[in-house]
C-alpha cells in the first residue's frame, strides 16, 4: 500500500512541490543560498535517507522544466552585447582546457584507464550555468562584471564541452573527425547568431506590437504565454541541434530584455514566479539524484580529490585569463569560482559514459558525487566569503516571504 503511493506521480510531484518550496523559505530566512537548502533537503528525501522520492524520468523532466525557467529569467537581465564578448571567449577556453586535463591525469593516476579519464575530463569541463546564475540573481548582483563575465563564458562553455564530448567519443572510439566536430561548431554559431538576431529584430518588435492591439488589452496575460512558448521553443531548437535547453531558453531572455509592456501582463514577473517554483524542483532534484548509500572509502577519496581538481582547475583556468583580460583580482576569483559548480550537466555526461560502458558504477557514482559538491560548495564561498552580504532586498523583495 505504502509503496503504491510512493510511486504516485501526483504524490511525488506534491512533496516535490512542498519540499522545494520549504527549502526555498528556510534559506532566505537564514540569508542563505536557496540551492544549498534545497540540495540537502533532496538528500533527505532521497535514497540517500528517507527514500521517499527516487530520481525517475517524471522528477528529470520537472527539473529540466525549472532549469529552463531559471535561465530564461536569467537572460532577462542582460543586453546582448552585455555577454557577447571576445574576452569571455578566451575566459571559457582556457576554462575548458585546464579542468580537461586536471580531470583525464587524476583519472590516470586512479588507473582508470584511457576511455574513462577522458569522459571524466570530460565532466570536468562543463559549468552549470543555472547555479551561479540563481545565486547571483538571489544577491542583486547579474549586472557586475564579474557575473556578467560568468554567464558569457558559461554560455560558450557549454558549446565547447559539446566539442570536447565529440571529441572524446571519437577518440574512444579510435578515429577522429574533424568534419564532424566542424559541423558541431557551425551549428552552435549558426543558433545563437540567428536566434538573437530574430529574436531582437523581429520577435521582440512583434511582441511590443502585439502589446499595444485591442486582443491584448482584452487578455493581458496573452503577453506572458507567448513570452515562454518562444523560451520553450528557443529551448526545443537548441536540444535538436544538440545544444543544452538551458543555452536556448538563455537566449531567448536576452532577445526579450527590455520589451516595455503597457497593456499585457508581465511576462519577466510572470517568469520570476515560475522560477521560484520550477528552479526549486531543480535543486531539489540533484539531492534526490544522488544515493550516499552506495559510497565506499575508496569512492570517498576519489570524490574528494576529484573535486578539489574540480574547483582548483576551473579557478586557475578561468582566474588567469579574465585578469589578462583586464578584471580586477577579486573579480577574477569570483568568475573562477563562479564557473566551478558542475551540476546536471557534469551527471548528464557522466550517466552518458556509464550507459556506453566507459566505466562502471563507482566512477559514475563520484562524478555525481563531485558535481553535487561543487554545486553547493560554490554558492557558500561566493555568498559568504567573496560577497560578504545577503540579497538585495528592492531587487527581491518578494523572496522574503
Amino acid at each position: 500500500m505504502l509503496d503504491n503511493i510512493l510511486s504516485n506521480i501526483a504524490f511525488q510531484m506534491s512533496i516535490l512541490l512542498c519540499v522545494a518550496l520549504a527549502g526555498y523559505i528556510l534559506a532566505s530566512r537564514i540569508n542563505q543560498s536557496a540551492v544549498i537548502g534545497e540540495i540537502i533537503l533532496g538528500i533527505i528525501i532521497g535514497p540517500s535517507l528517507l527514500g521517499l522520492i527516487t530520481y525517475t524520468d517524471f522528477v528529470k523532466g520537472l527539473a529540466e522544466l525549472g532549469a529552463i525557467i531559471i535561465l530564461f529569467v536569467v537572460g532577462l537581465e542582460f543586453k546582448v552585447q552585455d555577454v557577447f564578448k571576445p574576452k569571455y571567449f578566451f575566459i571559457a577556453l582556457i576554462g575548458v582546457i585546464v579542468p580537461f586535463i586536471g580531470g583525464f591525469l587524476i583519472s590516470e593516476m586512479f588507473n582508470f584507464g584511457f576511455a574513462s579519464s577522458l569522459f571524466v575530463g570530460t565532466a570536468l569541463t562543463a559549468t552549470s550555468i543555472a547555479i551561479t546564475a540563481n545565486v547571483m540573481r538571489e544577491m542583486g548582483k547579474l549586472q557586475t562584471d564579474a557575473a556578467k563575465a560568468i554567464i558569457g563564458a558559461a554560455v560558450i562553455d557549454d558549446v565547447l564541452s559539446l566539442l570536447v564530448l565529440s571529441f572524446s567519443k571519437q577518440m574512444v572510439a579510435g578515429s577522429v573527425s574533424f568534419g564532424v566536430i566542424g559541423l558541431v561548431i557551425l551549428k552552435a554559431v549558426l543558433f545563437i547568431g540567428i536566434g538573437l538576431i530574430v529574436g531582437n529584430y523581429f520577435i521582440s518588435k512583434w511582441i511590443w506590437k502585439f502589446d499595444k492591439t485591442a486582443l491584448s488589452k482584452k487578455y493581458p496575460e496573452l503577453i506572458f504565454i507567448i513570452a515562454m512558448m518562444i523560451a520553450f521553443l528557443y529551448a526545443l531548437t537548441a536540444e535538436l541541434i544538440g545544444l543544452s535547453a538551458i543555452v536556448g531558453a538563455f537566449l531567448a531572455g536576452v532577445s526579450l530584455e527590455g520589451i516595455t509592456i503597457r497593456q499585457g501582463k508581465s511576462y519577466r514577473e510572470g517568469a520570476e514566479y515560475l522560477g521560484i517554483i520550477f528552479g526549486a524542483i531543480f535543486f531539489v532534484s540533484l539531492g534526490v539524484l544522488v544515493d550516499l548509500k552506495v559510497i565506499t572509502w575508496n569512492i570517498m577519496l576519489f570524490v574528494l580529490i576529484l573535486t578539489a581538481v574540480a574547483i582548483i582547475t576551473k579557478l586557475i583556468g578561468c582566474y588567469i585569463p579574465a585578469r589578462i583580460s583586464g578584471m580586477n583580482n577579486k573579480d577574477s576569483v569570483v568568475v573562477g569560482f563562479g564557473m566551478s559548480p558542475r551540476g546536471e550537466v557534469a551527471m548528464i555526461i557522466a550517466l552518458m559514459g556509464l550507459n556506453l560502458g566507459y566505466f562502471k558504477q563507482d566512477i559514475y557514482v563520484s562524478l555525481v558525487l563531485m558535481a553535487l559538491l561543487t554545486t553547493i560548495i560554490t554558492p557558500i564561498i561566493i555568498r559568504n566569503w567573496l560577497y560578504n552580504k545577503g540579497p538585495n532586498p528592492k531587487e527581491f523583495e518578494f523572496k522574503h516571504i
